[in-house]
């Protein structure tokens, strides 16, 4: 394939997305962050491999700035400290790293983003599952379909696809414009 076929895959992909329901999902979900962040809870992000490089991302934009100067805001990825990760897989599960996070730093209120493309990562389904019993909403980004994130989920933004490379290409459009409009109405 070339880099014009690709592109035009990517092109199409897109436009699939524009007219999908579930990506129209991404207004609720900036509702439910914009809310929880508001009111001083937190906003927790999890996946893993190239998912959990977008729970980074969409954390830094957030703690950090988008576009606005603002305050930071109250956002920890729960794929990013190796110490705990590894702790907790070695001595119980890999499958419960982002449920015990959950358990630290989630509160009544807050929000989690689960980010897999499969929607059948166990340890991000585990999360869900604590973050629900803790009253937190669930915001899942998947694949077409959602997998087992989706019954999980108060909050499903699945794309159309998948492809695993290009799932992710919408997944930072959808995680850029989330951040955007999250940044908007907290920066004032």
């Amino acid at each position: 394939m070339s880099i014009v076929e690709y592109l035009a895959l990517s092109e199409r992909i897109l436009a699939e997305a524009r007219n999908h329901a579930g990506t129209r999902n991404a207004e609720k979900a900036v509702d439910a962050i914009a809310e929880a962040l508001g009111n001083g809870r937190p906003l927790l992000a999890c996946g893993n491999g190239g998912s959990g490089s977008d729970a980074m991302h969409i954390t830094g934009e957030l703690v950090g700035r988008f576009l606005k100067e603002r305050r930071a805001l109250n956002c920890i990825c729960l794929s990013a400290n190796p110490a705990v990760l590894t702790a907790w897989a070695n001595d119980y599960s890999y499958d419960t790293v982002f449920a015990r996070q959950v358990e630290a730093y989630g509160a009544a209120g807050g929000v989690i983003i689960g980010i897999s493309t499969s929607g059948n990562s166990t340890n991000v389904i585990e999360a869900f599952r604590t973050g629900r019993d803790m009253r937190l909403t669930t915001v899942a980004l998947t694949g077409a379909g959602g997998g087992k994130l989706a019954a999980l989920s108060d909050i499903l933004i699945d794309v159309p696809s998948r492809s695993t490379p290009l799932i992710q290409q919408v997944h930072i459009c959808l995680y850029h414009y989330i951040c955007e409009k999250v940044e908007e109405r907290l920066a004032a």
